[in-house]
């Protein structure tokens, strides 16, 4: 098994190992959702008057619709499909006007879900940890041979691997750094949870690792994936991918120094 994927499932399994990833990904309370006074005075007003296509309108200018319907981000992007859709307009006005007012303002301002909020957080974490080089921006990363991480967003990074290391797969990427004359480039993803979603996520991160480029190709994946029960991604780490560069973000800055 790759050296630093096993060192990951022991530390997972055997040592504090959320409380030390708690620096990587910190929880961040969910706080409700802000709601334009104004707009939301719209909705009272629509609301009170049952008039349900300018209750429509006004709700679909919040960041959060109040109920999960499948024609919502088509009416988002045209509202003058209201007038053309009189039975969608009836339907989803009368869903929402079974509810309280205030039932159905708790439901525009519900949080953000936290797995939404930490993709961001991989990144900060970069540039507050010493790895004993230096973070560059994009200039200066080209302009010099000397270790370094390239500081940057996702397309940047993503671009400098298209046009210097030939990285021929269209995701963007979460690391890219030079460590004596090598490059490597990374994905990063926390998988808080098993099922649909969070097997997506692993996928894109070994996607990565497969596509063809000239770096060292990992994937840094912290979370559910390394505890040892009969779960997709267990099974993968230990047999398809056992010897695949998947490390947990922790045990980074020591797969850098065996380069």
């Amino acid at each position: 098994m790759n050296f630093f994927l096993e060192q990951s499932i022991n530390y997972a399994q055997q040592r504090c190992y959320l409380d030390d990833l708690y620096s990587v990904y910190p929880t961040i309370p969910n706080s409700i959702r802000d709601i334009d006074k104004k707009i939301w005075d719209n909705v009272e007003i629509a609301y009170k008057e049952r008039d349900y296509k300018d209750l429509l309108i006004n709700l679909l200018k919040l960041d959060l619709f109040p109920i999960k319907d499948s024609y919502v981000a088509f009416l988002k992007r045209d509202y003058g499909a209201l007038d053309r859709n009189p039975r969608t307009l009836n339907r989803l006005a009368s869903e929402i006007l079974e509810m309280d007012l205030n039932v159905l303002y708790d439901k525009c301002s519900t949080p953000k879900e936290s797995n939404r909020q930490i993709g961001p957080m991989f990144k900060k974490w970069i540039k507050k940890t010493d790895f004993g080089f230096p973070k560059l921006e994009i200039n200066d990363f080209e302009n010099s041979n000397d270790d370094a991480i390239l500081d940057g967003s996702d397309f940047e990074l993503k671009q400098f691997a298209q046009e210097h290391l030939n990285y021929n797969h269209n995701k963007g990427l979460d690391f890219v750094a030079r460590v004596k004359g090598k490059y490597v480039i990374g994905e990063a993803k926390f998988l808080t949870d098993f099922g649909g979603h969070q097997n997506a996520q692993y996928n894109d991160a070994i996607s990565t690792i497969e596509c063809d480029a000239d770096a060292v190709k990992i994937a840094i994946l912290d979370g559910v994936l390394y505890i040892n029960n009969r779960s997709k991604m267990y099974k993968d780490i230990n047999g398809r991918h056992s010897e695949s560069n998947i490390m947990s973000a922790l045990l980074l800055k020591n797969f850098l120094y065996s380069i």
